[in-house]
């Protein structure tokens, strides 16, 4: 498991209107113990796409980083690890429209 330190949250905009709904990005830096496997000593991060339809609201995508080397990693979080970034950008993703 993981720990949330910092995070922010911003409003995908859609000039176009193609996308449903409206998208947010959350940049949601983690702290995670050196004993589990996704532990880098250059820290993480997660890139979270959170979508909010008038209907629904899901976590639409996540991608995990190395913070110092923006480095993708191919890692898939365990269930309740993706829960717990769903139902954080839910409680957070109006922030995105300050």
């Amino acid at each position: 498991m993981f720990t949330i330190t910092t995070y922010t949250v911003e409003l995908v905009r859609d000039p176009f209107k193609i996308l449903t709904g409206q998208r947010y990005e959350f940049i949601i830096d983690i702290e995670v113990e050196e004993d589990d496997e996704l532990y880098s000593e250059s820290g993480l991060y997660i890139r979270a796409i959170y979508n909010v339809t008038e209907e629904t609201s899901a976590l639409m995508k996540y991608e995990l980083y190395e913070k110092t080397t923006e480095l993708y990693l191919d890692f898939d979080l365990e269930d309740d690890e993706v829960a717990v970034v769903e139902a954080f950008c839910k409680e957070h993703y109006s922030e995105g429209n300050e």
